[in-house]
Parts: structure tokens; C-alpha cells; sequence
């Protein structure tokens, strides 16, 4: 089962940079694609949390 409806996955952008957003599902979060951002934006109770301050930074 998807985090995030599909069709809320295709409008939603990092907020940080503005890059597309992909789901992983076995962290429970929002990704941004942008290979210089890669922030993880938590999902909790299937609503994405898009704030720079909640986001993990990429490893």
C-alpha cells in the first residue's frame, strides 16, 4: 500500500530545493530525487510531514 495517494505524490516537491519526491515505504518517508538534497520527510498517519526541520539528512 502507497505512503501517499499517487496522484498527491506527483504534485508534491521538496521543500528545500524543489526537486520531485519518491516514496520508501520501509522508512515510512518522503525522499527528494535531487542527488545534492536527498532529504527523508517523515509520514505519520499517511500525512506527509514537509518541513525542512523534521526532515533526516541523507547519509
Amino acid at each position: 500500500m502507497p505512503l501517499v495517494e499517487p496522484s498527491l505524490l506527483e504534485i508534491l516537491a521538496c521543500p528545500a530545493c524543489h526537486a520531485p519526491l519518491r516514496e520508501d515505504a520501509d522508512a515510512s518517508e518522503l525522499v527528494c530525487t535531487s542527488e545534492t538534497c536527498g532529504l527523508a520527510y517523515p509520514v505519520r498517519d499517511e500525512i506527509p510531514v514537509l518541513l525542512v526541520d523534521e526532515a533526516r539528512r541523507p547519509r
